[in-house]
């Protein structure tokens, strides 16, 4: 028996058949008297309508999934507390889905699955409420409370169904009146299976009260941001206003700030001593800003290009040091070493006196320092600059894709600017600065353009005095300042960038120098950004040289200074702990080789590029250039069973490939001199291996390195562990020459090696080199792979070798 309420609910007489079928609900908790749509599109869903359809009363056990997202759910996925309600309303569509109309009539309990197909069929059980107590003084408060909340959610223009109102106001009953309003409430899953579940109903409506007050703060502090925001426009708008009304009070007292504004921009035109075509450029836009109204967009442009023309520094220009003794001092107190660029810098000022003397243009020269990170590029720059006395500035190009960057934009652009190049020089205040280009190998191009192309004209001594940015449209002035770039690498630099600089390449340091640099440089400074004094820290020679071996394997100082920086930071805590435990403070600490682990921890590159262990068949020590500084390269060989092929394995590039493939056609050719039988290829397979595979290897420096690994493994004579080679080799064992020799050079002495093999035509190099990096380290000059052979495998350790000292 069913029983219709007046407000269209069906009163709870009505007796529930033991087995219903289940209607799994994704995201939504269907309440009892709550009539909602449902879209149907599952096949089980769709057969549990039928299902219900096709008995007397129409039940469905309504219950909601426990994951939302799954499509197939399973008995266990399912909650086990629904509702039971009736199918009002069915509609089919045209794309094969149900529409249906169904309203909730009492809570059930899923007892269990009688079966899951075609649709789930369950046993089920009506679950009654708690029954309320006899003082209902707490409900009605409640209830009350409620109502008064849902009222204000109403006006905020968030309720479902907003003839609800009508509805509560005539509901007594806590548990109807919970129902009710979770049912038009906006509320998670979780949330309405939880009030679903509870039984209690003063307890339930409790929460629901909670949830619509909570709703109804949001609303208020929604309405105060809009509120807000409301006010501000207002602002804005009472601000336009006011402008208006001063702009034609302005008007009819006859525009006399705007002429003020003329009257300064004419006098700094006047002071500006702009070059002629300026200068004319200048007027002709001053006439126009006259003309125009002094509010217009045009005005602004104007004033803003004319402001740009009258403060950039046409001919302001520091008095340049001319005293090289006091140029080399300041040199010498910045940097350690570099005497390259500390030549080349006083040979500019050489020059400078001597053209200035006899009343000769003077060009500025364009320099590039190529180098691994942390050799000092960048701080060398603004070292030349106090040597010189010259005003310091600095553009960093890594990542630069715009040409509009370098050359600015044109000004029918909106937001038009000079390019960064002219906003540097007006920033340096003067016509000569240094003017310091950082990552210049760093470098893009799009479609916005290609910015090393602008830099063309920049670093083109025959073109620069007349460089035209295209906000400015006049010609400027560069062939004063000093331009230095800065590159880890000369390779991505385009070549017709790269002819325009004198290229001077800074090698890493080698463990001599960085010792000296620390005692003058970086101990200083840190102990100073630590707030320590100069002596309350000493570390011995031996300490910073189990520092820089152990703790940093750099071509550069960065990584060493950050350890320094931890020892000092350690310090300066020990000093505040001794002073707060009112200890002595103040005393000297000194860090010595034992002691270091307690500061910096267990050394982090002990084992790398250091000295294998024992002489090995099969392996030999290459060395490589990086643009970060040299690296030692182990190859290794080995031959099993097979049928003749070589496998290649490390990462590595198609040069070193053929290498190898080189190398190995050399021991075939030679095996007959190599005492090897004929064939000895044919039934075998030889590996070849890199180690560091994660690591890209490219580049023929590695060939000779491959073919002695190759020659020991074939005559099974171990290669010397302490000798490291570089060269490239041909098919008849010449070895030719190869670059980056200082770098690599500086790696074979912190990896320790005693001997290093390079090739012949490489001695002019090592002339260059200072004597000091090499102390310890002898160096064969090779021609052919017969001198390789002879130095570098164990049984010609005592033969006669050709040494460059």
């Amino acid at each position: 028996m069913m029983e219709f309420l007046p407000d269209g609910t069906i009163k709870q007489t009505l007796e529930i058949p033991p087995t219903l079928a289940l209607l799994p609900i994704r995201d939504l908790v269907v309440f009892p008297y709550m009539v909602v749509p449902l879209m149907v599109s599952r096949e089980m869903s769709v057969a549990a309508v039928d299902e219900a359809l096709s008995t007397k009363d129409r039940l469905v056990v309504l219950a909601a999934q426990q994951n939302e997202t799954e499509d197939e759910p399973t008995a266990d996925a399912i909650h086990r507390f629904g509702t039971v309600g009736m199918i009002m309303r069915m509609r089919k569509l045209s794309d094969g889905r149900i529409k249906v109309l169904v309203q909730g009539l009492m809570r059930a309990r899923i007892t269990g699955f009688v079966q899951n197909s075609p649709c789930f069929t369950v046993s089920v059980e009506r679950v009654e409420e708690t029954a309320l107590p006899s003082s209902g003084a707490e409900a009605e408060a409640l209830m009350r409370a409620v109502r008064d909340d849902l009222t204000k959610y109403s006006q905020g223009g968030k309720l479902q169904s907003p003839e609800l109102m009508l509805v509560i106001s005539g509901v007594e009953d806590p548990g109807r009146l919970a129902d009710l309003v979770a049912s038009n409430i906006t509320i998670k899953v979780a949330t309405g299976q939880a009030l679903l579940e509870e039984m209690d109903p003063v307890e339930r409506l409790r929460r629901v009260g909670a949830l619509v007050q909570k709703e109804v703060e949001i609303l208020e502090v929604q309405a105060t941001i809009q509120s807000r925001a409301k006010e501000e426009m207002s602002k804005a708008q009472r601000e336009y206003f006011l402008r208006e009304q001063l702009r034609q009070i302005q008007s009819e007292l006859g525009g006399t700030g705007s002429k003020g504004d003329l009257e300064s921009l004419r006098g700094q035109v006047e002071t500006a001593r702009m070059p002629p075509e300026a200068r004319a450029e200048a007027d002709r836009q001053l006439r126009r800003l006259e003309q125009a109204n002094a509010d217009s967009a045009e005005a602004g442009v104007l004033r803003t290009y004319l402001e740009w023309l009258v403060e950039l520094p046409w001919v302001t220009a520091t008095d340049d040091k001319l005293d090289l003794a006091e140029a080399r001092t300041i040199l010498d107190e910045d940097h350690y070493g570099l005497e390259d660029v500390k030549d080349r810098i006083l040979e500019h000022l050489g020059v400078l006196k001597l053209t200035r003397e006899r009343g000769r243009v003077e060009k500025g020269p364009i320099l590039c320092f190529v180098g691994p990170p942390g050799v000092g590029k960048t701080s060398l720059g603004r070292s030349i600059a106090r040597a010189l006395g010259r005003k310091f500035v600095r553009m960093s190009l890594g990542g630069v894709r715009d040409e509009a960057e370098i050359r600015g934009h044109r000004r029918t652009y909106v937001g038009a600017m000079p390019g960064r190049v002219i906003q540097s020089l007006k920033q340096a205040g003067t016509v000569n600065p240094v003017f310091v280009l950082d990552e210049i190998d760093k470098l893009g191009a799009d479609f916005r353009g290609d910015p090393s192309s602008a830099l063309l004209e920049v670093l083109d001594p025959e073109q620069n005095s007349t460089f035209r940015d295209h906000y400015l449209g006049v010609a400027y002035d560069l062939s004063k300042v000093l331009f230095i770039a800065t590159a880890n690498a000369a390779d991505p630099i385009p070549r017709a960038l790269g002819d325009r600089m004198e290229v001077i390449r800074l090698a890493g340091y080698s463990e001599e120098e960085k010792l000296e640099i620390t005692r003058r440089h970086v101990l200083p400074r840190q102990l100073s950004a630590a707030g320590l004094e100069d002596e309350s820290l000493k570390l011995s020679d031996a300490t910073l040289r189990l520092i820089v071996n152990d703790y940093t394997r750099e071509a550069g100082l960065r990584d060493l200074e950050r350890q320094i920086a931890r020892i000092a930071r350690k310090c300066a805590r020990q000093q505040v702990e001794d002073r707060e435990a009112h200890k002595k403070s103040g005393k000297v600490i000194t860090v010595t080789p034992e002691k270091l682990r307690k500061f910096l921890g267990p050394p982090m590159a002990a084992h790398f590029g250091r000295l294998k262990g024992v002489d090995e068949v099969g392996a030999a020590t290459g060395l490589a250039w990086t643009p970060y500084g040299g690296e030692v390269l182990e190859v290794e060989a080995q031959w099993m069973p097979g049928k003749g092929s070589l496998i290649l394995t490390g990462q590595l590039g198609d040069v070193m490939k053929e290498s190898a493939m080189t190398a190995l056609s050399y021991a075939r050719a030679r095996s007959a001199s190599l005492g090897l039988k004929d064939g000895f290829y044919a039934e075998r397979e030889i590996h070849i291996h890199v180690p560091a595979g994660a690591v890209p290897k490219d580049g023929p420096s590695a060939g000779v390195t491959m073919a002695c690994a190759l020659v020991s493994l074939l005559t099974n004579q171990a290669v010397r562990r302490d000798v490291a080679m570089t060269g490239e080799i041909t098919l008849r064992g010449r070895v030719l020459p190869v670059g980056g020799l200082k770098e690599k050079l500086l790696a074979a002495a912190r990896a320790g090696i005693v001997l290093v093999i390079v090739p012949a035509d490489n001695a002019r190099d090592l002339e260059q080199l200072p004597q000091k990096s090499l102390r310890g380290m002898r160096v064969v000059l090779a021609r052919t792979m017969d001198d390789v052979l002879a130095a570098a495998l164990k049984q010609a350790e005592s033969s006669e070798l050709r040494v460059e000292s």
